[in-house]
């Protein structure tokens, strides 16, 4: 067992980037922020230079995968980070040096137990993305199928068990701290944190999510999942179908090819809508990094590593929270937080109705291209978070 001495040390030099960053700058000043957890961060930024604007996602890309992954997650805080952080966040990029290649056919072979020539006719050695937990090879199976291969980074499983432990140990010490911290959940978010990266490092379960999703969008005819080669997956390689399209950050090449943007829009939204509503399984990271136009129209997704599940109550509970703040039905807005249990039941739910009318009043009769359902969120966020 790691000592704790070992865990502050770790979360003091991590301190010092993030500070070099200006990312401590909210811990030190939010109100809420336990002292013994302020000193930390004074100790760490002593006689850093702070920018005058924070760069959370560049502090988290310096601090390597593992921080790059947990800030990712964090970007869907916004109670938990604060608004600013999580929207800086959102831009974070996972873009690494890939591993030498060398490294890459070992992994493969002892993955897939057979030599590289027996697997594949052939692979490209420069890999088309290097992220922080993988990085993916364009290949041509013996069978002459053009496949994408994703291989798991050497080491990563230790790197990613050595932060775990700190950012347990750590959560553990700022929720027996109590108060604000202590309601935000800090260890329940690090044990979700380590259930989605233990997914995303057994490749086997990105192509079980894949397959699901593939089996439950056949009525989407829009939108394409590709297929799995199972005979060349394994826990640290997974291999799938090749995808040949324009990724949708290429705006323009979209546009000289033809495509029909809002088309586009309306198959990823009706599938999304699919996904969430009607399967409560869903593709939870999907960018336009991840998305693709196919040369006929459809749409496709990769990188299923990042998958959710929505219980049919909580789906329900969603359904009604969105329209009843679109319709002004404030109060069994409020009723539905109650019975979730997202408010303590000691507070008083008329209190709570009339603060979320400042959250609805803003949007009603809005035409839906005017609607920031971020912003929605975060006025629920705010508003769930404070005392009534």
């Amino acid at each position: 067992m790691t000592r704790p001495v070992v865990h502050v040390w770790r979360l003091l030099k991590w301190g010092r980037v993030l500070a070099r960053h200006g990312a401590l700058r909210g811990i030190e000043r939010d109100p809420n922020t336990p002292p013994p957890v302020r000193r930390l961060a004074r100790i760490a930024r002593f006689g850093a230079r702070i920018p005058e604007v924070p760069t959370y996602g560049e502090a988290f890309q310096e601090l390597g995968p593992a921080a790059i992954k947990f800030g990712q997650a964090l970007a869907t805080r916004p109670d938990l980070v604060g608004a600013e952080a999580a929207r800086n966040l959102t831009s974070l990029q996972d873009n690494l040096p890939p591993a030498p290649f060398e490294e890459v056919r070992k992994a493969i072979e002892l993955g897939l137990e057979k030599p590289l020539e027996e697997i594949f006719s052939h692979i490209d050695e420069e890999p088309v993305g290097a992220a922080s937990i993988a990085q993916v090879h364009r290949a041509i199976t013996t069978e002459g199928h053009l496949v994408a291969v994703k291989v798991l980074r050497p080491n990563i499983e230790e790197d990613f068990a050595r932060a775990l432990e700190t950012y347990e140990w750590a959560a553990a010490q700022v929720e027996g701290m109590g108060g604000e911290a202590a309601r935000l959940r800090p260890r329940a978010v690090i044990a979700h944190f380590r259930q989605w990266t233990a997914r995303e490092l057994d490749l086997r379960r990105e192509a079980a999510s894949a397959s699901e999703l593939r089996e439950n969008l056949v009525a989407e005819s829009g939108f394409y999942v590709p297929a799995i080669d199972w005979t060349r997956t394994s826990r640290r390689v997974m291999t799938l179908e090749w995808i040949d399209g324009i990724k949708h950050t290429d705006r323009e090449a979209l546009v000289e090819a033809g495509h029909d943007l809002k088309r586009l829009a309306a198959i990823l939204v009706r599938a999304f809508l699919r996904q969430s509503v009607i399967d409560g399984f869903f593709h939870a990271d999907l960018h336009q990094g991840n998305l693709f136009a196919l040369p006929d129209g459809r749409l496709a997704a990769i990188d299923f590593g990042i998958m959710g599940r929505i219980e049919r109550q909580a789906r329900i509970w969603l359904a009604e929270i969105l329209y009843g703040l679109l319709t002004g039905n404030y109060r069994r807005v409020a009723e539905i937080h109650f019975e979730a249990q997202y408010v303590p039941r000691h507070h008083n739910v008329d209190e709570f109705a009339t603060a979320l009318r400042a959250v609805g009043e803003p949007i009603r009769g809005l035409p839906v291209k005017d609607i920031s359902i971020g912003q929605m969120l975060d006025g629920l966020f705010t508003t769930s978070r404070r005392r009534w």
